[in-house]
Protein backbone atom coordinates (compact mmCIF):
# COMPACT_ATOMS: atom_id res chain seq x y z
CA UNK A 1 0.00 0.00 0.00
CA UNK A 2 1.64 3.38 -1.06
CA UNK A 3 0.49 6.58 1.37
CA UNK A 4 1.33 10.08 0.50
CA UNK A 5 1.72 12.20 3.92
CA UNK A 6 2.83 15.59 5.52
CA UNK A 7 5.95 14.82 7.29
CA UNK A 8 5.37 16.13 10.87
CA UNK A 9 7.20 14.27 13.37
CA UNK A 10 11.21 14.47 13.39
CA UNK A 11 11.60 10.82 12.57
CA UNK A 12 9.11 11.60 9.21
CA UNK A 13 11.55 14.97 8.49
CA UNK A 14 14.23 12.36 9.09
CA UNK A 15 13.33 10.35 6.36
CA UNK A 16 13.05 13.25 4.09
CA UNK A 17 16.30 14.32 4.86
CA UNK A 18 17.96 11.02 4.01
CA UNK A 19 15.91 10.41 0.70
CA UNK A 20 17.29 14.46 -0.17
CA UNK A 21 20.76 13.28 0.19
CA UNK A 22 19.60 9.51 -1.51
CA UNK A 23 18.43 11.95 -4.64
CA UNK A 24 21.70 14.23 -4.66
CA UNK A 25 23.43 11.09 -4.29
CA UNK A 26 21.68 9.46 -7.30
CA UNK A 27 22.09 12.46 -9.35
CA UNK A 28 25.75 12.73 -8.62
CA UNK A 29 26.56 9.15 -9.84
CA UNK A 30 24.57 9.51 -13.05
CA UNK A 31 27.24 10.66 -14.90
CA UNK A 32 31.07 12.05 -14.19
CA UNK A 33 29.33 15.40 -16.05
CA UNK A 34 26.34 15.22 -13.87
CA UNK A 35 28.37 15.35 -10.51
CA UNK A 36 29.91 18.42 -11.67
CA UNK A 37 26.87 20.01 -12.80
CA UNK A 38 25.17 18.98 -9.36
CA UNK A 39 28.13 20.14 -7.21
CA UNK A 40 27.97 23.38 -9.55
CA UNK A 41 24.51 23.98 -8.42
CA UNK A 42 24.05 22.39 -4.89
CA UNK A 43 27.30 21.92 -3.50
CA UNK A 44 27.65 19.87 -0.27
CA UNK A 45 27.82 22.80 2.14
CA UNK A 46 24.87 24.59 0.46
CA UNK A 47 22.56 21.52 0.07
CA UNK A 48 23.46 20.98 4.09
CA UNK A 49 21.87 24.12 4.57
CA UNK A 50 18.76 23.54 2.32
CA UNK A 51 18.11 19.92 3.76
CA UNK A 52 18.66 21.45 7.41
CA UNK A 53 15.80 23.89 6.67
CA UNK A 54 13.55 21.58 5.09
CA UNK A 55 10.21 22.55 7.28
CA UNK A 56 10.86 25.89 7.33
CA UNK A 57 11.77 26.81 3.49
CA UNK A 58 8.44 24.28 2.82
CA UNK A 59 6.03 25.15 5.55
CA UNK A 60 2.88 25.95 4.96
CA UNK A 61 1.61 28.45 3.51
CA UNK A 62 3.92 29.47 0.92
CA UNK A 63 5.12 25.43 0.91
CA UNK A 64 4.81 21.77 1.39
CA UNK A 65 6.34 18.93 1.84
CA UNK A 66 5.52 15.60 1.20
CA UNK A 67 6.23 11.81 1.80
CA UNK A 68 5.72 8.90 -0.28
CA UNK A 69 5.53 5.65 2.03
CA UNK A 70 5.28 1.77 0.99
CA UNK A 71 3.91 -0.54 3.69
CA UNK A 72 5.00 2.45 6.11
CA UNK A 73 8.69 2.82 4.61
CA UNK A 74 9.68 5.63 3.07
CA UNK A 75 10.23 5.56 -0.51
CA UNK A 76 9.76 9.11 -1.82
CA UNK A 77 9.73 12.86 -0.96
CA UNK A 78 8.50 15.98 -2.70
CA UNK A 79 8.60 19.29 -1.44
CA UNK A 80 7.52 23.12 -3.44
CA UNK A 81 8.11 26.40 -2.05
CA UNK A 82 6.68 29.83 -3.10
CA UNK A 83 8.45 31.85 -6.10
CA UNK A 84 6.23 34.94 -5.76
CA UNK A 85 2.45 35.05 -4.48
CA UNK A 86 1.54 33.28 -7.70
CA UNK A 87 3.93 30.98 -8.42
CA UNK A 88 5.20 27.56 -6.64
CA UNK A 89 8.14 25.83 -7.40
CA UNK A 90 8.34 21.98 -7.36
CA UNK A 91 11.84 20.75 -5.87
CA UNK A 92 13.57 17.53 -4.49
CA UNK A 93 10.99 15.04 -5.71
CA UNK A 94 12.53 12.05 -5.87
CA UNK A 95 11.45 8.30 -5.85
CA UNK A 96 13.73 4.96 -4.23
CA UNK A 97 14.86 2.47 -6.60
CA UNK A 98 12.97 -0.20 -5.17
CA UNK A 99 9.37 2.32 -5.43
CA UNK A 100 10.36 3.20 -9.34
CA UNK A 101 7.02 1.99 -11.39
CA UNK A 102 4.63 1.94 -8.18
CA UNK A 103 3.12 5.01 -9.03
CA UNK A 104 4.94 6.66 -6.35
CA UNK A 105 6.20 9.57 -8.14
CA UNK A 106 2.38 10.17 -9.73
CA UNK A 107 1.38 10.24 -6.59
CA UNK A 108 3.91 12.66 -4.60
CA UNK A 109 3.94 15.13 -7.78
CA UNK A 110 -0.57 14.98 -7.71
CA UNK A 111 -0.28 15.09 -4.20
CA UNK A 112 1.88 18.85 -4.58
CA UNK A 113 0.36 20.23 -7.07
CA UNK A 114 -3.22 19.77 -5.40
CA UNK A 115 -1.64 21.46 -2.66
CA UNK A 116 -0.16 23.95 -4.30
CA UNK A 117 -3.72 24.49 -6.14
CA UNK A 118 -5.76 24.65 -3.13
CA UNK A 119 -2.80 27.37 -1.66
CA UNK A 120 -4.07 29.80 -4.17
CA UNK A 121 -0.71 29.28 -6.76
CA UNK A 122 -1.45 30.21 -9.98
CA UNK A 123 0.95 27.86 -11.51
CA UNK A 124 4.37 25.66 -10.95
CA UNK A 125 7.74 26.28 -12.08
CA UNK A 126 10.36 23.30 -12.02
CA UNK A 127 12.95 22.00 -13.56
CA UNK A 128 15.05 18.89 -13.61
CA UNK A 129 17.91 17.61 -15.92
CA UNK A 130 18.31 15.60 -19.68
CA UNK A 131 19.12 11.90 -18.34
CA UNK A 132 16.55 12.08 -15.96
CA UNK A 133 13.52 10.60 -18.66
CA UNK A 134 11.02 9.48 -17.19
CA UNK A 135 10.71 12.29 -14.88
CA UNK A 136 10.53 14.49 -17.88
CA UNK A 137 7.56 11.63 -19.10
CA UNK A 138 5.82 12.28 -16.09
CA UNK A 139 5.96 15.73 -16.09
CA UNK A 140 4.86 15.92 -19.61
CA UNK A 141 2.11 13.17 -18.99
CA UNK A 142 0.65 15.75 -16.22
CA UNK A 143 0.54 18.80 -17.96
CA UNK A 144 3.63 20.25 -17.50
CA UNK A 145 4.69 22.39 -20.52
CA UNK A 146 8.82 22.67 -21.84
CA UNK A 147 9.49 26.33 -21.17
CA UNK A 148 12.58 28.46 -21.38
CA UNK A 149 14.56 29.30 -17.77
CA UNK A 150 12.78 31.00 -14.64
CA UNK A 151 15.98 31.83 -13.15
CA UNK A 152 19.54 32.34 -13.53
CA UNK A 153 21.34 29.53 -15.15
CA UNK A 154 24.86 28.76 -14.59
CA UNK A 155 26.88 28.46 -18.13
CA UNK A 156 27.40 24.46 -17.12
CA UNK A 157 23.47 23.86 -16.94
CA UNK A 158 22.94 25.32 -20.30
CA UNK A 159 21.56 22.64 -22.64
CA UNK A 160 21.15 19.84 -19.49
CA UNK A 161 18.40 21.68 -17.51
CA UNK A 162 14.90 21.39 -18.47
CA UNK A 163 12.18 23.83 -17.06
CA UNK A 164 8.46 22.69 -17.22
CA UNK A 165 5.69 25.17 -16.51
CA UNK A 166 1.52 24.09 -15.38
CA UNK A 167 -1.09 26.94 -14.97
CA UNK A 168 -3.63 25.93 -12.66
Amino acid sequence: MLDIIEPNTPDQLDAVRRLCWEYHAYLRALSPFDAELVDAFYPREKYQKIVDNLEHEHASPGGAMRLALKEGEPVGCGMYHALDPDTAEIKRVYVTDAARGTGAGYALMEALITQARNSGFARILMDTSKPLKSAQKLYLSMGFTPRGPYQPLPEIGEGHILFFEMTL
